[in-house]
């Protein structure tokens, strides 16, 4: 708020409730917020992780080419197995431990928390209203020992989980955000098929049906052709998503922005005199 009072403008990947900040609860931190922006006539805009832009802003663009919604469905399909933090593996997702421990995203209320602000906005922007959002959290065991970032999955404990954070409009289940991580890749493949890098799917139903698969990867410069990581090039485009949007935030009036609220975020600058060189 200090930041915001001073009159700086801010972005940032943090805070997934932000990215649609009529959600944003508690009401008198949003209040809080909106008063320090409009003290220091600046704005902030947050991004989020995923959700955000993937998950929302991705299927908006998308929606664009409709005629008619029947529904819509937004999926991250990842590998966790790089991923160090025990904490939020083992306590908050479950990973490696047994499928009768209810983790932090199993309570009643988790899911529609931290996924239900991208639903919302996906809504908004549609001029479509929420009557409830339903949670579902399934998981799937590994047949095997899985030595991973964080530790050791044993055989028989979770290693491959999917939540969905589903809205219901006019009594039907329209809006789905769904993530489906796993800890190797051959796991839960009833779920999804077989990914070596995270893919963002969207598939939207009606006229006409629209599918869309979206990756972000880098290229190893000393090995021309040869892709790294598929989750460092997702942390490249998490991160050039809120760094795009700067000069359009400074622009925006004074408040608490949402991917609504601003024009395409195109980069400037970003032609490089290597993407010219022959191959």
């Amino acid at each position: 708020m200090r930041l915001l009072e001073g009159g700086i403008n801010v972005v940032t990947t943090t805070v997934n409730r932000l990215i649609y900040p009529p959600s944003f609860e508690p009401d008198i931190w949003r209040e809080q917020l909106q008063q320090a922006a409009a003290s220091g006539g600046a704005s902030l805009y947050a991004s989020g992780i995923e959700p955000g832009f993937a998950a929302d802003h991705l299927v908006l663009m998308l929606a664009t080419q409709s005629k008619s919604i029947t529904s819509i469905h937004a999926s991250e399909i990842a590998l966790y197995d790089d991923y160090p933090v025990v904490e939020t593996m083992r306590d908050a997702m479950g990973f490696g431990q047994p499928l009768d421990y209810v983790p932090l995203l199993a309570y009643p209320g988790t899911i529609a928390f931290q996924w239900g602000p991208g639903l919302r906005l996906v809504a908004h922007g549609l001029g479509l209203k929420i009557d409830e959002i339903r949670e579902r959290f399934d998981r799937v065991a590994t047949d095997r020992d899985l030595h991973v970032a964080f530790g050791t999955a044993k055989a028989g404990t979770c290693g491959a989980l999917r939540t969905q954070a589903i809205a219901v409009i006019d009594g039907r289940e329209v809006i789905t955000i769904e993530h489906v991580n796993r800890l190797a890749p051959d796991l839960a493949q009833e779920w999804a098929e077989r990914r070596e890098n995270p893919v963002y799917r969207i598939r939207i139903e009606g006229e006409p049906d629209i599918a869309c698969d979206m990756s972000a990867s880098l290229r190893d410069p000393e090995e021309s052709g040869s892709d790294m990581q598929g989750g460092a090039g997702a942390m490249v485009a998490t991160t050039m998503r809120v760094v795009n949007a700067i000069p359009f935030v400074v622009q925006a009036k004074p408040g608490l922005l949402s991917a609504l609220d601003l024009p395409l975020t195109l980069p400037r600058h970003s032609l490089r005199p290597s993407v010219l060189r022959a191959p």
